[in-house]
């Protein structure tokens, strides 16, 4: 057998092996004869040095070619970049030692170089492999693909060998797809095809493989493949383990899974798994632990290291802390470096186990693994013995592995796959048929790399892949559409032409930037928008799902790889950590799919359940652990399991019986279980065609969902019957049912945006940066929307037929309603009391997908905090009117951009003057010219002519140019004459071809009138009209006042008009340098007109306006916040306002006895306002009762008839009663007089009541008219909060008022006045208000939240009081200081702004003064506690003192009394500063009397 090879290799196999296995054995003769040879034997038997030894055999005999395009002769491709180093690494014995041997025996050896080309492979080494090829090249499909299309493709001409290892992992999906026209592509460039040498260790049927592996000849036969098939049996040792002797309670604290009473229940299995494992991993030299998903793979690291920590294992006896971890996570998200060092670790026994994903399944060499244990079941056969494989990797080695299922169902399944791994039943697979999106991204790649190609050259090259041979015409003709821009790249820009088709020739090339688009966006794998986690050094670690990130802040610490780490900065694109060793640290999740059961494994169950249930007890557990390899609790388990679900439902499901099962859940609605083995890819299709003819048929509101042991439906407590023949679906409706369902789901959504991504309509903005998933999502909905306009879009056929054949079986779903319709299966209907123990494992997932579902990242519930109605805001706020938002040069600029007549925009090739006339339209010569950046237009035109790619039409007197693909639309809406010649797909009708054309004048062009339009078409005016009322419908333009210049109402594109805002808006905050917070102090009291300049009703009106429902302490309502802002404020006045109805006064919670604020509000204001406050809590007692009662059904009531609702109290305690109702916010009066009467009587007590006199009562005490607190008619409040507004009128009120109160609106502003919802109550509204030109939003005042909104009009004030007036330079312009209420809304500080630093501690209590000068506070004082604060400012500025005197000389108040500064004595200082003001010395401390 070796007798083919040289002496040196002959020399050094007999001393390294025994004897060559039996694929070598096989293998070698098809090999030395190149043919087309497929491998399939177990791991461990040598199938690799089957493949290898024949090239290295010609690599180390044979001289290496001079020429540097021929070097590389043998190409090794692997799925795995992990499994690429391991090949690298392992060529490098069997080199060396044939060296060695060769030098022994005196042979010629000729040592080859041998490299790898990775994704993780620098730059610059890349470029050494282009200088310098090696004879042995390993790389990834996806690297291929990459050399193919770039210049390094020239170093592959002398391919002669091409081996694709583990090709089992990649025939079954769009990345072998991809890798198969990768292939054909190699080909096409070498000198002669390359043998093909396909390894794999689990695949049936293997012809499958083998014609994926070959493909087809130029004569459209098949190339002859041999196949080496030493069977998968190698001899394994496998157990099923349950440590609990019953898993449906194995543990004491259980909690009821399901219904409510079902008698099922559990607490978690995984604290008896964790010991088991652990014992396991100590008793073995090395061990990989295999789990099904990265999170689980991290837990079970964590706590193995936890728990062997406990036990001391590992552990310092001096420090107490682990010195190594007995076991590390191993999965995808870790950096390659990361796990190359921990493999590392592994094979040199530093580490006694891995805890991996499928990043180890592969025939990665681990070395001397003697136990893998297998945590939940693998979920298929093939899986299983790839896992398992790893242990006993040597040649005649045993694998031995133990399976570890998680919960009952699991078990069943553990059990199957267990026996038919044994058996060797391999699944079936099957390679995929015409995976569009891959054949665009090919195409374009092809193109980019060889330059013009002929369409028939095209289709040949594509047919000779297994997965495109039976491509039809009219599919690649399709596909060609849409790169050549057959869709309108106006609705989506990424439509935009990628290749050019001359349909005349037919030929195809690509276009300009189309070879850096494939080379960046390349690849199958779909990008999940994962965050890089890095060293503070750029060292890679690994990376996290997007959403564990957003919901992630610095200084948290989470686990990865069994390590903690630290994360010390979040940005855009990456998380930036440092190791954290021995701090807790919370797990990370990752989003990803597990592919479904498939049928025949399903089939396999359900004979599996109907064999044991046929046993007898002590029968099924014997025949359960000698034929299933299950352990005794395993076993007793499995029985107890299908006896439970028998006695619950009289009937267990299996492969001739299927069980549905009804019962009411907790809030009374009927849940069905349709309990069948048959997995996900049947119960999906067949969960979504129920729930459509539910709807259909009953028009029943249904949830439905679905796993691989059943569906789920919930039906509304009304559908009391189910009719069965819901589930018996006729065969023939099946495809028909499901196709109409599947662009509703949310999965038609996900598979759409993956496979626009792999046809690259989605591109990377930045090839070095990460795409938010949220915006990959976005960009997908947006094309998703355009692309379901046309049934023929390729992308949308390719999603379905992804969905209906990959991820759906929908042949076998047809093949088990048959079944049903034969009566082969039996359908079998229960209803139970409670959920069964299968139905309730069924209900668990129901409830983690619904759980999941709605746990939206903190990023994102954030984002949703405020809904607003945006067609009512739209009515609220009026028509556009925009002439004064829009920026004349940012208008000018944008039409300039539009028409492409700006530098960037010009066309700078043919291809890029034939993009001009796609998106521009029909343009003269000379329109022509405009639009070109050098002087070639002329020449580019004319090429375009003849190529048939632009046409000459005649529109009115002008003779213009168009391009070939809107031929149909000119002839269609304006009757232009066409040339001959054009291809049909140009000339077919066009469905409303003027609104077309008008659709792409209004995104070329500003503001525009319909004549301007039916000027430049040539059309009547009526025409044009006609097609903008369509495009009005469509909600595609708009009517409003957009040209600063203009005097017409004009019509414009929503996006443009989008465009011309945010980019006014921008010229606009620009224009707003931000001014320092002192400003703001001058600009607010100046905003509310202090001091006061206007008297008279008019002002007071103007001043309650600006008040309206800010919360004002009742105290300083008249004698501090109007008089300072109403020259000679009459009290009677306002309560004239109140009592004619205008004005309403509500409480807003009392402050002591005897104060409290309120709030005053215009009687048609305040319904609109009211939602925008935090309510009071309501008083309840009995008395407040009966007055509400009264006041609900009497109406406005006096004292008098108050005294009726409760005849049996005091008049002290109805007095109380009714001023609590007052400040709740429940009950207001029709004057202020009871408020006064209040104020000035020192408060509301509850006195004991004195005794009454016989006799007749005085006059003088009018005990009818009641206490003076309780005067006037008193009323609800609540019937003057009708009727509700919608949440959106109430937030637009709400933020018109605040704009109104302060003109100048910041998130500290918001806050300080408590509105309900915070900012982001009106943050949408200012928004909307700022697009409408209402109002600006820019950084108007430093030191604030960022996003500040204010009236224009309060804009240009801000600024002009940016500068105080120098008091050195003006002494006698210095206004005087002005005194305001501590809680004045005018008085920022303590609110908007901080108080300046002092050492006392002031705050805005009700009784307390602030003296303000220029925009700085000086002094603090307040009145009841007597204490005076002093600020920086007012050791200057000592006019602080002559303002708190002139309170006493203006009689506002009595007497002012300065007992303590800053909390303590008064200084000599501060103290001769108020006697030079007046002040005299008392007997506490300085007084000034009226």
């Amino acid at each position: 057998m070796l007798g083919t090879f040289s002496p040196a290799v002959r020399e050094w196999f007999a001393s390294s092996f025994p004897a060559p296995t039996p694929p070598q054995i096989q293998g070698w003769p098809h090999i030395a004869a190149g043919d087309h040879t497929l491998i399939c034997s177990p791991t461990g038997s040598g199938k690799t040095l089957a493949a290898f030894l024949a090239s290295i055999d010609r690599l180390v005999t044979s001289p290496r070619p001079e020429e540097r395009t021929h070097r590389t002769r043998v190409l090794y491709i692997s799925p795995l970049r992990a499994l690429a180093f391991d090949i690298e690494k392992n060529l490098r014995a069997p080199l060396i030692g044939i060296q060695l041997a060769a030098e022994r025996i005196g042979e010629r050896f000729t040592a080859p170089a041998v490299a790898m080309r990775t994704g993780d492979t620098p730059s610059n080494d890349r470029q050494k492999l282009i200088r310098r090829p090696p004879d042995l090249l390993i790389t990834t499909p996806e690297s291929l693909y990459l050399m193919l299309t770039s210049a390094a493709g020239e170093t592959l001409r002398g391919v002669e060998t091409v081996i694709i290892d583990e090709i089992h992992a990649m025939a079954t999906t769009k990345r072998g797809a991809h890798l198969a026209l990768s292939l054909e592509r190699l080909e096409e460039l070498t000198d002669r095809p390359p043998q093909r040498i396909g390894l794999s260790a689990t695949q049936r049927p293997l012809e499958e493989t083998a014609r994926f592996l070959g493909g087809y000849t130029i004569a459209d036969t098949p190339r002859t493949v041999r196949i080496v098939d030493t069977g998968t049996s190698k001899q394994l040792q496998v157990e099923v383990v349950v440590p609990v002797e019953d898993m449906g309670s194995p543990g004491d604290a259980a909690a009821p899974i399901g219904q409510p009473g079902s008698g099922e229940r559990r607490s978690s299995i995984w604290p008896s798994i964790y010991p088991r494992v652990l014992e396991l991993v100590l008793s073995h030299r090395s061990t990989i632990i295999f789990c099904n998903a990265r999170r689980a793979a991290e837990r079970l690291a964590a706590k193995l290291n936890e728990l062997a920590e406990q036990q001391g294992i590992g552990v310092d006896p001096d420090t107490g802390l682990m010195t190594e971890d007995l076991v590390k996570a191993h999965h995808g998200s870790i950096a390659r470096e990361q796990r190359v060092v921990i493999e590392d670790q592994l094979k040199r026994g530093v580490l006694r186990g891995i805890v991996a994903t499928s990043s180890l399944e592969l025939g990665i060499d681990m070395g001397a693994v003697d136990l893998v244990i297998q945590v939940e079941s693998p979920g298929a056969v093939s899986r299983g013995l790839q896992r398992i494989g790893r242990s006993g990797h040597s040649v005649g080695q045993p694998s031995k592995g133990s399976i570890f299922p998680k919960h009952r169902g699991d078990l069943i399944e553990a059990a199957v796959v267990a026996r038919r791994m044994i058996d060797g039943e391999i699944e079936h697979s099957r390679y995929l048929r015409n995976p569009l999106d891959v054949l665009a991204q090919q195409i374009v790649a092809h193109t980019a790399a060889t330059g013009d190609v002929t369409v028939s050259e095209l289709a040949a090259l594509v047919r000779r892949s297994a997965n495109f041979h039976d491509l039809t015409d009219e599919l690649l003709a399709n596909v060609l559409d849409l790169l050549a821009g057959r869709y309108p790249s106006e609705e989506f820009s990424e439509l935009r032409p990628r290749i050019v088709w001359d349909r005349v020739n037919d030929i195809v090339r690509a276009r300009d930037g189309s070879k850096r688009l494939a080379v960046t966006s390349g690849g199958t794998i779909p990008d999940r928008g994962l965050f890089g986690v890095f060293l503070p050094d750029g060292t890679r670690v690994g990376e996290l799902d997007e959403e564990m990130v957003y919901e992630s802040r610095p200084g948290e610490n989470f686990i990865l790889g069994a390590s903690t780490w630290r994360i010390e900065d979040i940005s855009y694109e990456r998380v930036t950590v440092t190791p954290a060793p021995g701090q807790p640290g919370k797990m990370p999740f990752w989003h990803g799919d597990r592919p479904g059961r498939p049928l025949e494994l399903g089939r396999a169950l359900g004979a599996f359940i109907r064999e044991i249930r046929a046993m007898p007890e002590q029968q099924a557990n014997k025949r359960l652990m000698d034929h299933y390899a299950l352990d005794a609790f395993a076993a007793g388990n499995v029985v107890q399991y299908l006896g439970e679900q028998a006695e619950a439902t009289g009937v267990v499901p299996d492969d001739r019986t299927i069980v549905v099962e009804r019962f009411r859940d907790e809030i009374g609605d009927w849940r069905v279980c349709v309990l069948s083995p048959f997995g996900t890819p049947v119960h999906a299709p067949w969960a979504m065609a129920i729930e459509r003819r539910l709807i259909d048929r009953y028009d029943l509101p249904v949830e439905t969902m679905w796993g691989d042991d059943g569906i789920v439906i919930r039906l509304p407590e009304s559908a009391d019957a189910l009719d069965i023949d819901v589930f018996l679906i006729d065969p023939a409706d099946i495809d028909e049912l499901v196709v109409s369902s599947l662009p509703q789901t949310s999965l038609f959504a996900a598979r759409f945006r993956e496979c626009a991504g792999r046809a690259l309509l989605l591109p990377r903005r930045r090839p070095d940066k990460r795409t938010p998933l949220w915006q990959q999502r976005q960009r997908a909905a947006d094309l998703l929307a355009v692309a379901s306009k046309y049934p023929t879009f390729p992308i949308l056929l390719e999603t379905s037929r992804e969905c209906l054949q990959d991820v759906f079986d929908v042949p076998a779903l047809r093949e088990v309603l048959g079944q049903l319709q034969s009566r082969q299966l039996r359908l079998v209907q229960v209803d139970t009391a409670a959920s069964s123990p299968m139905a309730s494992s069924l209900l668990f997932n129901w409830i983690a997908q619904y759980m999941y579902e709605g746990d939206a990242p903190l990023a994102e519930r954030r984002a949703a905090a405020l809904s607003l109605d945006r067609d009512l805001l739209r009515e609220l706020l009026g028509a556009e009117e925009l002439r004064e938002l829009l920026d004349p040069g940012v208008l000018a600029d944008v039409e300039l951009e539009l028409q492409c007549l700006t530098d960037g925009r010009r066309a700078r090739s043919g291809d890029e003057l034939h993009d001009v006339l796609r998106k521009v339209g029909d343009l003269t010569a000379a329109d022509v010219d405009l639009r070109c950046e050098a002087a070639s237009g002329a020449e580019w035109l004319t090429s375009l002519l003849t190529g048939r790619r632009a046409i000459e039409i005649g529109i009115g007197d002008d003779v213009r140019f168009a391009a070939a693909e809107d031929a149909a639309r000119y002839r269609d809406a304006l009757g232009c004459s066409l040339p001959l010649g054009l291809p049909i797909a140009f000339t077919e009708p066009v469905v409303r071809p003027l609104e077309e054309l008008v659709g792409r004048y209004a995104r070329t062009h500003g503001p525009f009138l319909a004549a301007d339009v039916a000027r430049r078409l040539g059309a009547p005016i009526e025409r044009i009209e006609g097609a903008i009322a369509a495009l009005v419908n469509d909600d595609r333009v708009v009517l409003g006042e957009f040209r600063p210049d203009g005097v017409q109402r004009e019509w414009c594109d929503v996006d443009v008009l989008r465009q011309l805002r945010r980019r006014s808006l921008a010229v606009l905050r620009k224009e707003v340098e931000p001014v320092e917070q002192e400003a703001l102090a001058r600009f607010v009291p100046a905003w509310h007109g202090i001091p006061a300049q206007r008297r008279g009703v008019d002002s007071l009106v103007e001043t309650i306006g600006m008040l309206a429902g800010a919360p004002i302490v009742a105290s300083t309502l008249e004698r501090d916040v109007l008089p300072s802002r109403i020259v000679a404020y009459r009290p009677a006045t306002l309560d004239e306002m109140c009592t004619s109805g205008q004005v309403v006064w509500v409480g807003v919670g009392s402050i002591g006895a005897g104060d409290g604020r309120i709030r005053l509000c215009f009687a048609d204001q305040l319904a609109l306002l009211a939602p925008g406050w935090d309510q009071a809590e309501a008083p309840d007692n009995t008395i407040h009762h009966a007055l509400r009662a009264h006041l609900a059904s009497r109406g406005a009531s006096f004292w008098g008839q108050l005294r009726e609702a409760a005849p049996d109290a005091t008049d002290a305690e109805l007095l109380v009663a009714l001023w609590d109702l007052v400040w709740s916010g429940e009950v207001t009066n029709d004057s202020l007089a009871p408020l006064r009467a209040l104020l000035a009587g020192g408060g509301v007590v509850l006195k004991r009541a004195p005794k009454r006199s016989g006799g007749r009562p005085r006059p003088a005490r009018l005990t009818r008219l009641g206490p003076p607190a309780a005067a006037g008619r008193w009323s609800l409040v609540q019937p003057l909060l009708e009727p509700t507004p919608t949440p959106t009128e109430a937030a637009h009120a709400q933020a018109l008022q605040l704009l109104e109160r302060y003109g100048v609106v910041t998130r500290e502003t918001v806050l300080a006045e408590g509105v309900l919802g915070g900012y982001a109550s009106v943050y949408g509204v200012m928004k909307v208000l700022e697009e409408r030109g209402r109002v600006r939003r820019g950084y108007f005042v430093t030191g604030l939240g960022a996003a500040q909104f204010a009236l224009p009009g309060a804009v240009d004030r801000l600024r002009s009081a940016r500068d105080a007036v120098d008091a050195d330079i003006s002494p006698d312009r210095v206004p005087p200081p002005i005194v305001l209420a501590a809680t004045d809304p005018a008085q920022p500080f303590g609110a908007t702004l901080a108080w300046p630093v002092t050492a006392g501690r002031p705050a805005r209590t009700a009784t307390s003064l602030v003296v303000i000068r220029q925009g700085r506070a000086l002094a603090w004082f307040d009145r009841r506690g007597h204490h005076l604060v002093m600020f920086p400012a007012g050791a200057d500025d000592t006019t602080w003192a002559l303002a708190l005197a002139d309170l006493v000389r203006t009689g506002r108040e009595r007497s002012i009394e300065v007992r303590k500064v800053d909390g303590g004595e008064i200084p000599e200082a501060v103290a001769r500063v108020l006697r030079m003001s007046g002040f005299a010395d008392g007997y506490r401390g300085l007084v000034l009397r009226a």
